[in-house]
């Protein structure tokens, strides 16, 4: 049986892997704000596109940003 094309998913490359990025600045609010929702949450790897290396830095830089206020934990609309 052949799969279906909605069955066939496209991989998602990791930017900070495309980039050789080793480290994350928590400081660089602008990049971090990329992987956050509307909502203020950080978006899982599966939709990110981000490896599992990458998605761990990333969440700590997050919540080091919103600890030292440079981000919000909660976005208002």
């Amino acid at each position: 049986m052949a799969k279906d094309l909605k069955d066939v998913k496209k991989k998602k490359n990791c930017a900070f892997c495309n980039d050789k990025i080793d480290s994350l600045d928590f400081k660089d609010v602008s990049k971090l704000k990329r992987f956050l929702s509307e909502s203020g949450k950080i978006l899982p790897r599966r939709i990110t596109g981000t490896c599992a290396k990458h998605q761990r830095i990333l969440s700590n830089a997050v919540k080091k940003a919103r600890e030292a206020s440079l981000m919000a934990y909660v976005f208002e609309n």
